[in-house]
Formats: C-alpha cells, structure tokens, sequence
C-alpha cells in the first residue's frame, strides 16, 4: 500500500522516522553527525524557580521542526526545536539528519550561592565561569578553586573567571563567597561543578570505498568527522598513514585520499587523524585493515614484432607477451624451445610486457612461448615461429669454360651464388654494368647464365643477388675471348733499291685478326727460320741476310694458343751475282746502275724471254751462268732456328709476273731500278737473263715490296742467251761472256697493279 505525497509538515512522525529508516543512502552506510543542545541562558546551572530554554540544532535549519527529545534516556517525545525546562537532569536530542546529541546536565539549585560554567564549551575553548549567589550585594569576595587548588580570589565587582584551553577531564571547580550578616561575615560555598566541555569533532571514522578492492584498482580512503555549526568556520585538516608510513601528500584541507591503483603488496593497516590549528587538537581513526581481491591471470598471448615474414637477421625483435585478465604483480617469462634457461623475465605491474633481442641471429630462429603468474601459477601461451630472413651475402660469380682459354665460339657458364641468403634469391648477370639476362633460385643456392662467345664479350663480368632484402654485387671478374688467329699474309720487303748478296730481306707476317699475343714463326721449305712474337698483335717480322741459298718456298705461321695457321707460299728464285761481262755493263751502262747489283724478287718465267728470239740466248746464258755457279757463290748468312712446328708444305703457283703481296692493302708505289732476274727453264745448259728499268717515282723504294706495279712501258729490255759447255772453267766463262751476250728489245707483260 503506497502512502500519499503529503509536505513534510503533514506526515506522521512515526512514518517519517519509517521512511528515514528505510530510505538507502548515506544515512544507513555511514555515522551520521551529533546533533547539539542550545541553553538559553547559556549556563547549565541556575537556581530554582528559574527555567531555561533548550534548543536541538544539527546544522539544516530545515529539518529542526521533528526533533526527538530525551530526559535522562527517555522519551520526551518530538516537538518544536525549542522547548523550555526547570528540572534538573540530563537533555539529549536529536534530528532525523543526526545522530543523537551529547546530554546536557542542567541543574536547578535551591542553594545561596551556585558555581555557573557557560554552555556549550568545545574542547580547546575558552570557560566563563560564573559565582552567583542570590543576593549580590551582601557578597564582599569570590574564591574560585579547581579540585582543592585555589585558583583566583575576585572582589566582590568582577564576578566572571575565564579558563583558558579547557579540556574534557574529570577536575571539579567550586568557588566560596564572603557573605554579610548584621552581626558580621559568613563564609558560603558552592557545589562542585564539572565542566560540560564538548567535543569539538568527533573521533574521525576511516572510510574505504571500495570496501574490498579488487587489485589494480583504484581505492578511496575518506576521513569522517563533523564540526558543529557553531564552530563550522575551523579549519579542518587530515592525514592518512598505512602502517606507520604517512600515505602521500600528508596533511591536506581535504577529507580524502585517491589511491589510484591498489595492489596486494599495499595491504596493511589503515588510518587517518584529524585537527584544527587554531587550538591545536589532534584525534585519530581507528585502524581498518584492507583485503585486496586478487584476479588470476588468464588467456595468456605472445606477439613478435615486427611479423615473421619481416624479421631480419641483424634487426630487432621485440617479443610482447599480455594476458587478458590478471591483476597484481604478474611474473613474465620469454622462452625458446629447446634452451633451459629463460630469454628474460620482468616482474609488472601491467596486462602486458615487452623484450627486446637487439640484433637477431640465424641461430635464434626456433619456436617461442611466454608465460604469465601473479602468484597463482604460471600460464603459458601458444607457440609462435620465428624464422629471421637473411639478407643475401655478397655473391661469388666464376666463370666456367670448356678449355683452359675462352675462346670465341666457345659455350661459357656464368655461375652466381650467394653464400648465405633467404630464398628465393634473384640473381642478375651483368656485363660492363649491362644486364645479360637473371635467373631465379627459390629455394636457394646459386644460379646459372650460359653464354656464346662472340669478340665483343671481353671485359668485366658481375653478379647481382637480392633476396628482396638488399641487392648485394660480386667482384668483377675479367673474361677475354681469345680470338683464334687467322691465316697470315706474307709479305717480302727488300732493304733496299738495289740490293745484293749480304743485304737483308724483310719477310713480313701478319694475321688480319686473333687475340694477342700471337707467336709468328718464318719457313724456308719448310725449315723453320725463326719465330718473332707481337704481344700487342698485329704483325711481325723476321730479317734474313741474303745468300744464293735463299730462292726456294717460303711461308709463315701464326699461333696464339688455339693452332698454328700457315699462311700460302711465296717463291722466291735467286742468283747471286758478283761480277758481269764487260760488254754486258758496257750495254748497260745507260740504265744508270750498277750491273754488279743483284735483287731478288719473287716471280716466276716471265713471258718475254719464252719467246722465240729469246729461246737462241738461252742455251749461252745457262752455260754462262752454270759457270758463274761454279766460280762461286756467297753461302746463306741466315741460321735459321731449329724446326718446333712441323707442317705439310704446300706452293703458290709461279707467275710470270712480279709477285703479288697477299696482304689486302696495296703497298706505296716504289721507283723501278734494273733489275736483273735469272730463270732455268729446266735446261741446264740454258740460262735466260732479263734487264728492265722503268721511271722513278716518290717514296722509300727500300720499304716498298716489288709486287705491285703500276701499269709503265719499261724504258729497256735487254735478253741474252748462251749456250755453255759442260766443260767451261770459270775462267773460260768470264772471258767468253762479252762475246756471247746478244741484247734484244722485248716489252714484258705489264706488272699486276
């Protein structure tokens, strides 16, 4: 059955206090403040027949229409907030906002003369304490006295004594007066009084909120007392200790304290004090002990940073092992599968916890855990894999060939790999700083390019690994293609316009292409005379002083390592001569040269002298010139060296022009001496001899071959034959010559250009 809204006025006083007492709030969980008592006058002694009023105060000014009076314990019943009274006893109150007031002892005495202490008096405050007797002008002195001590002896004018810093002790003061009689004094004496001193606050009460923490929470500690109003402008102020130590910031102006978090390390005895300044009074709380709830830990996790496919060898690695529940100190331990010692521990006071491996290894990777307790044993998370990815080390890149030299044409294999690295590793083939080609190892190792050598693929070669951690380069290696040589050109060059026996002959070899250094080797029918080597390339040469020996086959070889290539035979066909017929230098004399001069060219029969007139001098000049042979000739100066490459031999064709350089650039155009050539055409009793200038033109006739001729009219042509017995002496064939020689005009086939 609800009850009706009514004003506060208008409700029962029974069913106010019921719904006062039922009411939650404040009133129920905690002290509530004293209410105090009003006397009007303010002393608690008077004589009787006198009244005073008594007023309930509890500081809400509002609820002072329901107060609840009490004399000597019992029930006086409520009624207004002041009620008047003229019986001695002990007055209590209270408010349905206050607790109940301390008793008021106010007596009323029938006696002459009463000791009067004014009301109310607060610890630490001041007392008036009043002698009063019935009839003050028949009183001369007043003695005041505490216990059996005399304090202060007044005249009869100043009837007040002033206590200073009064105490709730048990002393008892009364006081004596000097009365007049007609016939003389009488000494009168009061009843003993004991000073109703008040508490100023009442002895503060320790608050926690909440009552029984749960660990890791924040707790507040509250310090409850109350000042009366009429004494509510003091200043109060607090402090709170745990045990013996004073719990920050000290004394403070507020009544509470804000632990922000409460652990099970923190628990202990708690307490708080209370005082004013102004006097100087000081009470304390009674101790509370507080019980801290401690949640297990629970759903224990571990995290790597950075991720696994992110972890690199030499970086950090930040293991971070949290729980979801846990309160207190929790223990964290980081673990490795297979070590027995710990990677670390940290005691926190935290859902979570942090370490860090500076620099990770290849030997860290493994499968980690971590384990959490507070105290109610150790949790261990799942297992996480770490496998740090390697950076790859520098690359090593060899060069495979089929033969010991790389040799154009040849099939190269271009080797890369990495020593250590993550896979899959990327390799890229560079030559000269331009990439070849790549190929790709996924689980690791090395890598292969294969390669056709061409000339252009000499050089620096390098290698390129990146596994996607940072591309790392080889040493540069050096490969050159060795270029196999080609068939030499051999050229013969004369020393000089006119040369003869003893003179040197250039013989010239050179292969248009091959790698240095190639090796030329010189043969005379075959017989090696010599070899000369061109460490840069290009050609080579080999000088011969010249013999009658000489005329025969000769050929060059050219070698760099890979074969040696023989170049086509040149013929050379030569006759010394020392000395001529007189008729025959007679006749020649126009040509201008010496006829001793004997040059040697390399042709074969010249046309002209097959002819028929030229058949008739034939026969005398082979006799002649056999004899010549047999007079003597100069032997060959040249040695040549012992034979190392042995090859088939092989002969160019004669011609019967002047012989052709092989090579493809046309020497520079020389001036054409006489030249004398000697030709057997099989016949030994024949000799033909051949005599030809031609004009001069510019340029070094001793470094220009006689091979390539421009197309000139030879100026003369002499053409004798002679017809030698077999049994002419060297000296019959000198005599006879002048005699013998017949000169004849023919024109030769032009020279090749």
């Amino acid at each position: 059955m609800g009850f009706p809204c009514h004003r506060p006025d208008q409700v029962p006083v029974l069913l106010w206090l019921l719904l006062l007492i039922l009411a939650p709030g404040r009133e129920q969980s905690e002290a509530l403040p004293k209410a105090f008592l009003l006397l009007e006058p303010p002393w608690s002694r008077a004589f009787k027949g006198e009244k005073v009023n008594l007023t309930c105060k509890d500081g809400r000014s509002w609820a002072q229409r329901y107060e609840f009076w009490y004399y000597n314990r019992i029930s006086l019943g409520s009624g207004a907030g002041t009620i008047q009274i003229d019986t001695s006893g002990y007055y209590t109150c209270k408010t349905p906002r206050s607790s109940l007031s301390d008793p008021v002892h106010v007596e009323f005495l029938s006696d002459w003369l009463i000791l009067q202490a004014s009301h109310p008096v607060f610890e630490g405050e001041d007392v008036t304490l009043r002698c009063l007797g019935k009839e003050e002008k028949d009183i001369s002195e007043k003695t005041y006295y505490k216990n059996k001590g005399k304090m202060r002896q007044w005249p009869q004018y100043q009837s007040e004594f002033r206590i200073h810093s009064v105490s709730r002790d048990n002393s008892k003061y009364h006081c004596t007066a000097s009365r007049k009689y007609f016939w003389g004094t009488w000494k009168e004496t009061s009843k003993h009084l004991k000073i109703q001193v008040q508490e100023l606050f009442p002895q503060p009460v320790l608050r926690v909120r909440p009552s029984q923490p749960i660990e890791g929470s924040p707790v507040k500690l509250k310090c409850e007392t109350w000042l009366p109003p009429p004494r509510s402008y003091i200043w109060l102020q607090f402090c709170f200790f745990r045990e013996d130590k004073v719990l920050e910031p000290g004394w403070s102006n507020s009544s509470e304290l804000q632990i922000p978090t409460m652990w099970s390390e923190d628990l202990g005895s708690y307490w708080c004090q209370a005082k004013t300044v102004t006097p100087n009074i000081i009470k304390e709380s009674l101790r509370s002990q507080i019980r801290v709830q401690r949640i297990p830990v629970s759903d224990v996790n571990l995290e790597i940073q950075p991720p696994g496919g992110q972890l690199i060898e030499g970086g950090e690695m930040v293991l971070i092992c949290s729980v979801a529940k846990g309160t207190g100190t929790i223990a964290f331990s980081w673990h490795r599968e297979g070590t027995e010692r710990s990677l670390g521990r940290k005691m926190m006071r935290a859902l979570s916890a942090e370490l860090r491996i500076a620099a990770v290894r290849e030997q860290d990777a493994g499968r980690y855990y971590c384990s959490a307790d507070n105290m109610q044993g150790p949790i261990l998370s799942k297992w996480i894999r770490v496998t740090p990815r390697i950076p790859a080390s520098r690359p090593i890149l060899t060069v495979k060939t089929p033969r010991a030299l790389a040799v154009l044409g040849d099939m190269v294999e271009l080797r890369c790999e990495a020593q250590r690295g993550s896979p899959p590793i990327l390799y890229q083939f560079y030559h000269e700083d331009v990439i070849l080609g790549s190929s790709s190892a996924p689980s690791g190792g090395g890598a292969s390019f294969n390669l056709s050598l061409t000339a252009e693929h000499s050089g620096n070669y390098a290698c390129e690994a990146d596994n996607n951690l940072g591309a790392q380069r080889s040493e540069a290696v050096t490969l050159s293609v060795t270029v196999p040589v080609s068939r030499p050109v051999l050229t013969l060059n004369p020393a000089g316009p006119q040369a003869v026996v003893g003179d040197l002959l250039e013989l010239r070899c050179e292969a248009q292409r091959g790698s240095p250094p190639i090796v030329y080797w010189f043969y005379h029918e075959d017989v090696i005379l010599g070899n000369t080597s061109a460490p840069s390339g290009g050609g080579a040469s080999f000088n011969l002083s010249l013999t009658t020996e000489h005329s025969g086959n000769y050929s060059c070889g050219a070698d760099n390592g890979l074969g040696v290539q023989r170049s086509y035979m040149v013929t050379l066909n030569f006759t010394g001569q020392k000395h001529l017929p007189p008729e025959l230098k007679h006749r020649s004399s126009h040509v201008g040269h010496s006829t001793s001069k004997v040059i040697p060219i390399t042709v074969g029969v010249i046309g002209c002298l097959l002819s028929v007139p030229g058949l008739a001098a034939t026969a005398y000049l082979v006799s002649y010139f056999r004899t010549q042979r047999k007079s003597g000739g100069l032997p060959a100066t040249g040695t040549p060296s012992p034979k190392e490459h042995q090859e088939p031999s092989w002969s160019r064709p004669c011609s019967t022009e002047p012989h052709r350089r092989p090579h493809s650039e046309p020497p520079a155009v020389m001036e054409l001496q006489p030249v004398y050539s000697n030709v057997n055409p099989g016949d030994d009793n024949l000799v033909y001899s051949q005599i030809w200038s031609s004009q001069q033109t510019s340029g070094n006739p001793a470094r220009s071959p006689r091979t390539h001729w421009k197309d000139e009219e030879p100026a003369v042509i002499y053409s004798e034959l002679k017809k030698a017995p077999p049994e002419d002496t060297v000296g019959q064939a000198h005599e006879d010559a002048a005699e013998n020689y017949e000169n004849l005009l023919c024109a030769p086939s032009a020279p090749d250009r």
